[in-house]
């Protein structure tokens, strides 16, 4: 009988887990919720469990220990690794303890662990639902200054996650918190500031090995959402060493021992500071696409082997040793050969009609994958966390600089066209904004100043102007624009190359209102054009 594995979830981010079992040889048993979920089919067998369903995962796993010679559970990219290790250890498999795992989960345990072995981490509160108005009234007034972070303890991919700026935004950031946590809790944090970084690692018999060290790119204040990361990191060695040395003291600080680790982590102006550190390998396409393709190492199958209780020998051969000094672990690292990005595209709010320009990013050199997250007849938002993304490209290059080019082109070519007639991208044009929410949603182009003082008086000028269904966009671009033409949207569009599409997307545009288009092209980019235009 052949071994076999227990992998929790069947989303697109635990397809590694299944392609690196199936290489390993390995029977393959898979758990959701969602029995449509994506590698259902890849999976040898499939069972529905909730995974957050702690003991039903944990009776299942021990019932295919004693029938099916399960050897390892596993997870990647998911909120339960302490789920994970609950049901590893109730079948005796090695790997990081339950109460580690825990500790990797909850960000309130995390942060205590963390403040217990004085590990770089932002000072805060704990907010308990039932206890919500004394903690706002009372620690709040002698505790953090403006502006802080709240989020829930439970949850990953920033859902619930914002910076407070000032006192009229902490209850609604507070109350958006509670919503995405499961046990009805939320940390009120110091802001860090600075550049901030994702790092994989596997850890196992005292040593602590760097897999993967990526720059993330964070965006629309006051959320943090991420529109890709890039590898491996430009940052100088020093530091580097600084915050891979800070991301092993906390895994230390929680307990980690054998098994994966994921760090975000910022370098601010005291230095390293841990954002939060997960007992699994990283989602958001780093540990099964990015870092893969720069390396040349199957990334999962060598976590999973660790799992299995195995040696990871291809990690073991290429690994090289890391001099930190103080660090709790013997320190080694796994370099990447070549660069690779992955960036998202996102829309404005609306009801999709449809995504186009798909296969023709896929041709541009260097894009390996490309992952639509919407299609027709979906409704989309502007994202306030890293789920609400349109979809994803991933490229690799021999350079950083060309790696990028080619996610950033690729992104340029997918156009997400809106159905007319939709109260919420009327409302987004016509830069409606909730008063907690400041200025957010941003415009697409972000003009200077005094250009956007131009530009609004050139338009109020020309308000009863026509532009005939004869015309070229190009040819009615007002003149306070000239200037900014190359400025970029958030999907990596200039001006002026959203004015050239256009006009090669929608020659039989129709008589257009001259203010409403260019306020609707200059807010929402060629989204906004394509919706105002009949």
């Amino acid at each position: 009988m052949k071994d076999s594995i227990l992998i929790l979830g069947a989303g697109t981010m635990q397809r590694p887990a299944i392609l690196a079992s199936k290489k390993l040889g390995l029977e393959i048993y898979v758990v959701d919720a969602n029995p449509d979920a994506p590698c259902v089919a890849d999976a040898d067998h499939f069972e529905r469990i909730d995974l957050k369903n702690r003991d039903e995962i944990a009776d299942y796993a021990q019932s295919l220990a004693a029938g099916q010679n399960l050897k390892a559970v596993f997870t990647a990219g998911t909120d339960f690794s302490a789920n994970v290790a609950y049901a590893a250890q109730k079948c005796g498999f090695k790997g990081h303890s339950y109460e580690a795992a825990v500790n990797a989960s909850d960000k309130a345990l995390m942060r205590q662990c963390f403040r217990n072995a004085r590990v770089p981490s932002p000072h805060f509160i704990l907010i308990e639902k039932k206890y919500l108005k004394n903690t706002l009234t009372t620690q709040m007034v002698g505790g953090l200054k403006f502006p802080y972070v709240v989020k829930p303890v439970d949850n990953m991919g920033a859902r619930g996650c914002r910076m407070v700026r000032n006192r009229d935004e902490l209850f609604a950031a507070v109350d958006d918190a509670l919503k995405f946590s499961r046990s009805g809790r939320a940390l009120l944090e110091e802001c860090m500031d600075g550049p901030e970084f994702s790092i994989d690692a596997i850890v196992y018999d005292g040593t602590f090995t760097v897999t993967g060290f990526a720059d993330r790119h964070i965006f629309f204040e006051p959320y943090f959402v991420e529109l890709g990361h890039t590898m491996p990191t430009n940052i100088d060695y020093q530091k580097y060493i600084e915050l891979v040395k800070t991301f092993a003291l906390g895994a230390k600080a929680l307990g980690l021992s054998r098994g994966a680790a994921k760090a975000d982590i910022k370098w601010t102006d005291k230095g390293p500071m841990i954002g939060e550190i997960a007992a699994r390998l990283s989602g958001g396409y780093m540990s099964g696409w990015t870092f893969p393709y720069s390396s040349d190492l199957n990334l999962t199958e060598q976590a999973i082997e660790v799992a299995l209780g195995r040696r990871p020998e291809v990690l073991e051969s290429y690994r090289f040793p890391l001099s930190v000094e103080g660090a709790p672990f013997q320190m080694f690292a796994y370099n990447s050969q070549r660069s690779s990005a992955e960036r998202a595209w996102i829309s404005i709010p609306g009801r999709v009609k449809e995504v186009v320009g798909l296969a023709d990013a896929s041709k541009i050199q260097g894009v390996r994958d490309i992952f639509p997250r919407v299609k027709a007849g979906d409704r989309v938002v502007f994202p306030r966390n890293n789920v609400e993304k349109c979809g994803n490209v991933v490229s690799v290059a021999a350079t950083r600089e060309e790696a990028v080019s080619a996610a950033e082109r690729a992104i340029k070519r997918i156009t997400v066209v809106l159905e007319k007639g939709n109260p919420e991208t009327d409302d987004f044009l016509r830069m409606k904004r909730a008063k907690e929410e400041g200025a957010f949603p941003p415009e697409a182009f972000q003009l200077p100043k005094e250009v956007e003082r131009a530009f609004n008086f050139e338009l109020d000028c020309e308000a009863e102007r026509k532009i005939s269904e004869f015309d070229l966009i190009s040819n009615c671009v007002p003149h306070s624009l000239v200037s900014c033409l190359k400025i970029k949207d958030w999907n990596y569009l200039t001006l002026g190359e959203t004015i050239e599409k256009f006009d090669k997307m929608n020659l039989n545009h129709g008589e257009l209102n001259y203010k409403k288009f260019w306020l609707a092209l200059i807010r929402g980019g060629i989204q906004g054009a394509l919706y105002v235009s009949k």
